[in-house]
């Protein structure tokens, strides 16, 4: 346990940062699955919205320091190669869903 005052600072600092820093990815995590699943199950059109609304989320996260501006380069570049993938193979519109 810190018995200076600077370190017990120190600790509640990091406390909050933490804190800041889990919600910042948990906002991320939620943009990505969201993403994801209009990928998957929503028209075309859908799923580029959606990716430009998580890219916008992923690039805060980064400029905030939460992640590496590398990580997040690499996440979007990924997501956005996916819609590409789904352009590619010519479904412009929901794929059926499976019952």
């Amino acid at each position: 346990m810190a018995h200076s005052l600077s370190a017990k600072k120190r600790i509640r600092q990091n406390e909050k940062r933490n804190a800041r820093n889990r919600w910042r990815k948990n906002i991320m995590r939620e943009s990505i699955k969201e993403l994801t699943d209009k990928i998957l199950h929503a028209p075309l059109k859908e799923a580029e919205e959606a990716l430009k609304a998580a890219a916008k989320i992923i690039d805060r996260t980064a400029s905030k320091g939460t992640i590496h501006k590398n990580q997040a380069a690499r996440r979007k570049s990924r997501l956005a190669a996916r819609i590409v993938a789904r352009k590619k193979a010519g479904q412009v519109e929901a794929p059926p869903k499976k019952k």
